[in-house]
């Protein structure tokens, strides 16, 4: 058999070499460069409340190149969970003839629960607490032209929950009640006005840790802990864009300059969270 010679080996132009051996280096460093300005074209764009895409982060001076929403708040298991307390439903406070409003906004989750309370008499009858929410309803919704009562969810004197604003108890409705943090909060107002010196009634505190506790269970949060919100509006405490590490269960002057929930309630905010967090089973929690 004739055994015919190999074909001689063609050399490499040395240019050709050079770009070869210098390629995988570039394709790697841009790619660590992608990962360390956010850039992953497989993750949808991150917004913010009001639609828009998130700004950089800043926490503690430093400017992040990760949006802050993408960042995670620091959550728990969700075997936490709590059981859903008796919440009336808005039509039970609601006219007939009211008009309807515009279809809901929604986040992804809740990851922190405001506290307020609505500056008004403590002095009410709990079977009144309707008549109070249609006159709240019809102040924001009305006089102020919302789209509808801001709060996500309201409690009387009694310890009973009222749904507030439209879009579903248990879905993350974004509400209008603490500047600049509505997206990923719900909101409850605690009918009556507690500043300094004012009994806060039992009742209403304890309706308000199992609100915490079922809501925020729903997303695995600690009520003890904190999560990191965006503010998407200069007039919180907060410039848009900014990430800010705020309680779970938190006032709503910590996110906007205001006395709102008074300091009698705000006391009061410790034994909230460690009376949610019990109620979602959590074995640490203070007795």
């Amino acid at each position: 058999m004739r055994v015919f010679p190999a074909p001689p080996a063609r050399r490499v132009p040395r240019a050709v070499r050079a770009v070869l051996c210098w390629l995988p280096g570039t394709v790697a460093c841009g790619l660590l460069l992608a990962c360390a300005a956010g850039i992953d074209p497989a993750l949808p764009e991150v917004t913010g409340g009001d639609g828009r895409a998130s700004a950089p982060t800043v926490i503690a001076g430093r400017r992040s190149l990760m949006p802050a929403a993408a960042v995670p708040a620091r959550r728990a298991s969700t075997a936490y969970r709590a059981p859903r307390p008796r919440i009336v439903p808005r039509e039970a406070w609601l006219t007939p003839n009211a008009p309807t409003p515009p279809p809901a906004r929604y986040a992804n989750r809740v990851e922190a629960l405001f506290v307020h309370h609505t500056d008004s008499p403590n002095r009410y009858d709990c079977a009144d607490a309707p008549r109070i929410i249609r006159a709240l309803h019809a102040g924001q919704a009305g006089a102020r032209k919302w789209d509808d009562i801001g709060y996500n969810f309201l409690v009387d004197r009694c310890g009973t929950l009222y749904e507030g604003r439209a879009g579903g108890t248990e879905r993350p409705v974004v509400g209008a009640h603490t500047q600049g943090f509505n997206h990923r909060s719900a909101g409850v107002a605690a009918i009556g006005t507690f500043t300094a010196g004012t009994p806060v009634p039992k009742a209403m505190t304890d309706a308000i840790a199992a609100l915490a506790a079922w809501k925020l269970g729903l997303s695995g949060i600690d009520p003890r802990g904190a999560a990191l919100l965006v503010s998407t509006n200069n007039l919180s405490r907060f410039p848009t864009g900014t990430a800010a590490a705020l309680r779970a269960v938190a006032g709503h002057s910590n996110g906007y300059a205001t006395h709102c929930p008074g300091a009698a309630l705000t006391a009061r905010l410790p034994t909230i969270r460690e009376t949610a967090a019990r109620l979602q089973g959590r074995q640490d929690a203070s007795p």
